[in-house]
């Protein structure tokens, strides 16, 4: 074996760690987009009755957003360990407070643990004041189609067909979509 320089090494470890490199970086946008909001392929479209989505309260008791129709539904998939959903809470909960005959709003986590995380995590928190809940087993979210994303929010009509959907936070634009919503014959 030969202690010799060999310039050409040099380019093909160089040529080995950009391809790395850059693998790594398309495999963490596609992570992120994921995560945080971008692809919605395999999501149900406006105008899709959603009525059959399935959720329960803290007490175990079982509800569909069928049970609001004649109200317009602002739906919140959320998690404790979730950043942006982290800072969307308070907006979500300012909007369940107002919320009455007109409107309702239903935050939905999605917590791998149910209640136990959830429970301790609003018992932490309880300037939030809110009232959540958890799917009805694995296919109580299912008429909403993919959520490849959290936060995802998704606004239900009177008739419960689905107005918007969006994944990810932007500050007051919940508000306006149930606003629109709300406009909305």
């Amino acid at each position: 074996m030969s202690d010799a320089y060999v310039p050409e090494s040099r380019w093909r470890t160089l040529a080995a760690a950009v391809l790395v490199g850059g693998g790594l970086l398309l495999a963490g946008g596609v992570a992120m987009r994921g995560l945080f909001g971008g692809g919605q392929e395999g999501a149900a479209s406006a105008g899709v009755d959603v009525s059959r989505v399935a959720f329960r309260d803290a007490e175990g008791n079982r509800h569909t957003l069928a049970d609001y129709q004649g109200k317009v539904v602002l739906v919140d998939v959320w998690a404790t360990w979730c950043p942006p959903c982290r800072k969307s809470l308070p907006e979500v909960a300012e909007l369940q407070k107002a919320g009455g005959d007109r409107f309702v709003v239903l935050p939905i986590s999605v917590d791998r643990d149910g209640w136990n995380d959830v429970k301790p995590f609003l018992a932490q928190n309880p300037r939030l004041g809110l009232t959540a809940y958890l799917p009805d087993g694995e296919r109580g979210l299912e008429p909403f189609g993919e959520i490849s994303g959290i936060p995802t929010t998704l606004v239900v009509d009177r008739k419960g067909r689905l107005v918007q959907r969006w994944a990810g936070y932007a500050e007051g634009r919940a508000r306006r979509a149930l606003d629109e919503a709300l406009k909305a014959h």
